[in-house]
């Protein structure tokens, strides 16, 4: 494997706190990032993270909106059972509407059709959100939660390197209250 690490920030920045995932990647790219970690801003552009994912990746942490029932800023760290599920059909491709989820089923279904493997590990530092309605900026609770997921991020990198081969009956999810 190569050992190469995609931190990928999704999120609609004109849609209030789902801007997360791309304000924590640009305060993540302020901080000296080893040379096999890749910090990239996807934003909308679910299409384009499955096909950057093809140039192989052995870990891939998304930074997202996730709405999990917790109190507006909950940081969740969640590892994703196994690598990209294979698609069954063919997947949905609406460029500026794919989940993180939707990606991943698009991915299983290009590396089927090119050889190439999907990542060995998935991750997802995602943060609950106050307000998804139209508008620019985070709320504050949202705002407040970025400067923790870049720690929590700094801090699963080194991790994510180290680890070995995942497995399943092993998912763990660590929840960080504000």
């Amino acid at each position: 494997m190569s050992g190469r690490v995609l931190v990928a920030g999704i999120g609609n920045v004109f849609l209030g706190d789902d801007g997360f995932g791309v304000e924590t990647v640009r305060a993540l790219s302020a901080h000296a990032l080893p040379d096999h970690v890749e910090v990239v801003d996807f934003g909308v552009r679910g299409v384009h993270l499955a096909y950057q994912l093809l140039d192989g990746y052995d870990t891939l942490v998304l930074v997202d909106a996730t709405e999990r029932g917790g109190q507006p800023g909950t940081l969740y760290l969640i590892e994703a059972p196994g690598s990209a599920p294979q698609g069954r059909g063919r997947p949905v491709l609406d460029g500026h509407h794919m989940s993180p989820d939707a990606v991943l089923g698009l991915l299983g279904t290009l590396c089927a059709g090119t050889g190439s493997k999907p990542p060995r590990r998935t991750y997802v530092v995602g943060c609950e959100p106050a307000c998804v309605d139209e508008g620019i900026g985070l709320s504050a609770p949202v705002a407040a939660a970025v400067p923790d997921a870049v720690r929590m991020l700094l801090d699963l990198l080194p991790a994510a390197e180290a680890e070995p081969e995942p497995d399943e009956s092993n998912r763990c999810e660590l929840r960080r209250t504000p």
